[in-house]
């Protein structure tokens, strides 16, 4: 049988689960464009989404409802067009790639945040919109006007609030166990807030998909940059597509073994043997219409806990199913 190769892989993976364009965008933006100013000629984008087979008439489409969403800002300049990340949105990539990029290293103190309305407190597009943002920001709805999170960050919340305007119409508050009152255990909230399975299956599914690409990273030669920018593309769009569903419990409430854990070093390591190669050829096309492109911020090269080529998932992948296991650890 002839051997896999990163080509191949590519191949198969487009053919048959084919990123949405939009939200392929949205990964690019998130990924790509905003360590190098946030800013690209609509033509460098184009080429950019070109290997993915996502057409010029596409690639506008998406953009354009981007813009109208609140996420991106169109500029012209004669005949040309860009696209930037608007202002207003830049904390909402910082938090997703705070989400997508940093360990997973949050530990339990036994404390609950919960976000409470008051009867009436709030009307029924701000109740909308508040519940949509907190369920995103992994909440869970506890009680009929009740949100919780075991592991909540308090700027983060206080940004969320603002945004949807309510901040001044709830109450905010930490709550623990009441000592000398016999209760459910605190961590019981865990299994009556969250449905943890389908992310679990979106974990297992990334892990049994990315693992034998690994494994070819390992042995093959080199991607070239291009190869390199799908790949790392593809494994970001996929990861970030299942990482954006966990509500991000604390390690203590989480079930044993988490393949949360096992994606995250997986995509580490992945990330690792194509940023290089990635980070040159997007500075190709970036520059060959804006000879100033910036190269990667500093911030960039801290991603999943610092870059480095000899990055590998170690004993990491030992909880998942199938090929997941047969991941080399063996840094190149």
């Amino acid at each position: 049988m002839k051997q896999l190769t990163s080509t191949a892989w590519i191949a198969d993976f487009l053919a048959s689960d084919p990123p949405r364009s939009k939200s392929l965008v949205m990964t690019i933006f998130g990924d790509a464009i905003a360590p190098h100013g946030g800013t690209i000629w609509l033509g460098s984008l184009i080429e950019l989404l070109a290997p993915f087979g996502v057409n010029d008439r596409l690639l506008r489409t998406s953009v354009f409802r981007l813009a109208q969403e609140g996420w991106l800002v169109a500029n012209r300049d004669g005949r040309r067009s860009s696209y930037a990340i608007l202002p207003q949105a830049l904390p909402r990539f910082e938090r997703a790639n705070r989400r997508i990029y940093a360990p997973l290293a949050a530990h339990w103190d036994g404390n609950w945040t919960l976000v409470l309305s008051g009867a009436g407190s709030i009307d029924a597009p701000e109740r909308a919109l508040l519940r949509k943002e907190m369920l995103w920001e992994g909440y869970a709805m506890i009680a009929p006007g009740m949100f919780g999170h075991p592991a909540s960050n308090g700027a983060i919340l206080e940004e969320l609030l603002a945004r949807v305007g309510v901040k001044d119409k709830l109450f905010v508050c930490r709550a623990s166990a009441l000592p000398g009152v016999s209760s459910r255990p605190l961590q019981d909230l865990v299994q009556d807030g969250w449905d943890l399975s389908g992310v679990v299956d979106g974990y297992r599914h990334f892990i049994a998909r990315f693992a034998p690409l690994l494994d070819l990273l390992d042995t093959d030669a080199a991607p070239a940059p291009e190869q390199a920018f799908v790949i790392r593309t593809l494994l970001v769009h996929a990861y970030r597509r299942v990482q954006l569903h966990d509500p991000m419990l604390p390690i203590e409430l989480l079930p044993d073994p988490w393949p949360g854990s096992s994606a995250y070093e997986l995509a580490r390591a992945v990330y690792a043997r194509t940023y290089a190669g990635a980070e040159a050829h997007i500075m190709a096309t970036l520059r060959r219409e804006d000879d100033g492109a910036p190269h990667a911020d500093a911030g960039f090269f801290q991603r999943f806990g610092g870059l480095t080529d000899g990055d590998a998932p170690g004993d990491a992948l030992s909880d998942a199913p199938g090929d997941a296991q047969t991941a080399s650890a063996a840094a190149r």
